[in-house]
């Protein structure tokens, strides 16, 4: 692509690399220019103009990036996406649903680095997601990008097996809730903490399938552990757990499980532990999860709901950005402050009364276009937008 100013005898069929304010209205970036618009140029007294010309190499940058968002979401129902068509070089995505995105980060990094031109954005791997939340913009930012570095990225996207991005539904919509009692305990710090993973559950679109409060021992608690139903276990215990012996980890044991990881390095959130009971993952609290502020265990929950199971060492990761303190990252997934921005819905109405006088007794909106009539066209286009 060449690129840079030239005069207006040789800028028809070439992109206006930047807007023109002439006194008859303006002449947007990105314009392919034509006779007309040079003559509104020469007019306004303008004697040259930067402009891009692509050249038989190039692929114009809307062509290049719905290639490249084609090459990320090759099968977008299957991956939970939606895609945008293609504008000033930009293809937006969506979640489809609620989930938890995935991203294989090190071939996006790659990807961003076969040339400047192609460049994708997107949230964090794992990131909880809600419905037509974005995701990714795939940005092709000169006006064209070489042929040669569309079909890397496209090679690259296909040649790796698992798609680059997808989002994963809530597949555990079910959990038991155990709580602990110590003697003397109040009754509204269990209710608040109860109440708290209640909403965490319900943002999630998890439903309780039973509650429990049981003594702070063992024996009680792995009792209430073996008899769970739901898809998952959380347990919320009176006193924190210090030790993998402790009364919540030691209980998982006692029930036939084992502990998977104690203890995270993230704050707020340190003290949890992750279990399992057969086939069923066992969460052990942290105190801080009385709180709808965000803390280590949303970052479990999330992962384990979508069928995600961390492992220790995925959890040991978690350190780097595992300092949270109310990230805007990471809004309050309860409370929804900050709400992240979503994809608009944008409604039409079509205007199709009225007596159709000036028709002489016909009506215009019947009149054939085309194969079909005038109002049954509108509607269509209006369907597709």
């Amino acid at each position: 692509m060449r690129f840079g100013a030239v005069p207006l005898a040789e800028a028809e069929g070439a992109v206006l690399a930047h807007s023109a304010a002439l006194p008859d209205g303006k002449l947007g970036k990105g314009r392919v220019l034509n006779g007309a618009d040079l003559a509104r140029l020469e007019a306004a007294g303008v004697a040259e103009v930067v402009v891009a010309r692509l050249g038989p190499g190039d692929v114009p940058e809307d062509e290049a990036a719905a290639r490249v968002a084609a090459a990320l979401a090759p099968d977008p129902g299957v991956q939970g996406l939606t895609v945008t068509a293609p504008f000033t070089g930009r293809v937006n995505l969506y979640a489809a649903g609620a989930g938890v995105l995935t991203v294989e980060t090190a071939r996006i990094d790659a990807l961003n680095a076969l040339d400047e031109a192609v460049t994708v954005a997107t949230l964090a791997d794992r990131t909880r997601v809600a419905a037509r939340q974005m995701l990714a913009t795939v940005k092709i930012i000169p006006y064209a990008a070489p042929a040669a570095a569309v079909e890397a990225a496209e090679a690259l996207a296909a040649g790796g097996g698992a798609p680059l991005l997808g989002v994963r539904p809530i597949v555990r919509r079910s959990a038991d809730l155990i709580l602990t009692r110590t003697p003397g305990m109040a009754d509204k710090v269990i209710d608040k903490g109860a109440e708290a993973v209640r909403q965490r559950l319900a943002a999630l679109g998890v439903a309780v399938a039973s509650e429990r409060v049981v003594l702070h021992e063992t024996g009680a608690l792995a009792g209430a552990l073996a008899a769970g139903r739901g898809a998952m276990t959380l347990v919320l215990t009176a006193s924190a757990t210090s030790d993998r012996a402790d009364t919540g980890p030691a209980a998982v044991v006692a029930a036939g499980g084992r502990i998977e990881r104690f203890g995270m390095p993230v704050d707020p959130g340190n003290l949890l532990f992750l279990g399992r009971i057969g086939a069923r993952p066992v969460i052990g609290l942290p105190g801080c999860a009385r709180s709808p502020k965000l803390n280590g265990a949303d970052l479990v929950l999330e992962r384990v709901a979508a069928g995600l199971d961390p492992t220790g060492g995925e959890i040991a990761g978690m350190g780097v950005g595992g300092l949270l303190m109310e990230i805007p990252a990471r809004p309050l997934p309860r409370a929804q402050q900050h709400a992240p921005a979503h994809r608009p819905r944008v409604g039409a109405v079509i205007l199709a009364a009225g007596g159709a006088t000036r028709m002489r007794g016909r009506d215009k909106l019947l009149e054939p276009v085309g194969d079909q009539p005038l109002l049954a066209r509108v509607a269509a286009e209006v369907t597709a937008a």
